[in-house]
């Protein structure tokens, strides 16, 4: 069985001292094997394109109103989570402790491993799958993979897209990989 690391400045019991916390009922144990070393980007808005509401905090909660919008009628029902929530200034929402298991992959693979909900930790990011993101956000996604990687043993970090091709879009071609890579100085088989 994988044990979580020590807690420390950053991390208490898989939450992320820097994240405003918000906790989601959506969420499961890892498997007693799992070794967490993919970081998956995503994008949502809700309803799509629209910014600046709460309204991906309610689904994350199950406390949307599944009316507010006729967008809404089609998800009815979904309980999604994801560990991180990026608004386009860069402000961080957690839902799930990263030593818990989030609901935001669905079915995917990813180098070899199917199911990578047991071994990812899911970052959404406000925005259209597709479409530009904000420095804002780029900047906290740096800090959020380099804190990431202080405390888990992360090896890849990949997009909705990669996991799930045909069935997934996100982040979309809009996301900067490049960028991203240099942000973080990693080797570049880390990435997508």
């Amino acid at each position: 069985m994988t044990t979580a690391p020590p807690d420390d400045a950053l991390w208490s019991g898989g939450w992320y001292r820097f994240a405003r916390r918000l906790d989601s009922p959506n969420f499961g144990p890892r498997p007693a094997d799992a070794v967490v070393d993919l970081v998956l980007l995503h994008s949502i808005s809700l309803p799509p394109g629209q910014y600046g509401g709460d309204e991906v905090q309610r689904l994350f909660t199950n406390t949307l109103d599944w009316g507010a919008h006729p967008y809404f009628r089609t998800i009815e029902g979904m309980q999604v989570s994801s560990h991180f929530y990026v608004r386009r200034g860069g402000e961080l929402w957690q839902f799930v402790s990263c030593d818990d298991r989030a609901w935001h992959a669905g079915a995917s693979h990813w180098r070899g491993r199917d199911n990578c909900n047991d071994f990812s930790v899911g970052i959404e990011l406000e925005g259209l799958e597709g479409g530009a993101f904000e420095d804002a956000q780029y900047e906290a996604v740096t800090d959020l993979c380099a804190a990431l990687a202080q405390r888990y043993a992360i090896r890849h970090v990949a997009g909705h897209e990669h996991v799930a091709p045909g069935r997934k879009q996100d982040p979309g071609a809009g996301f900067d990989w490049p960028r991203l890579r240099a942000s973080l100085a990693w080797d570049t088989s880390v990435f997508p």
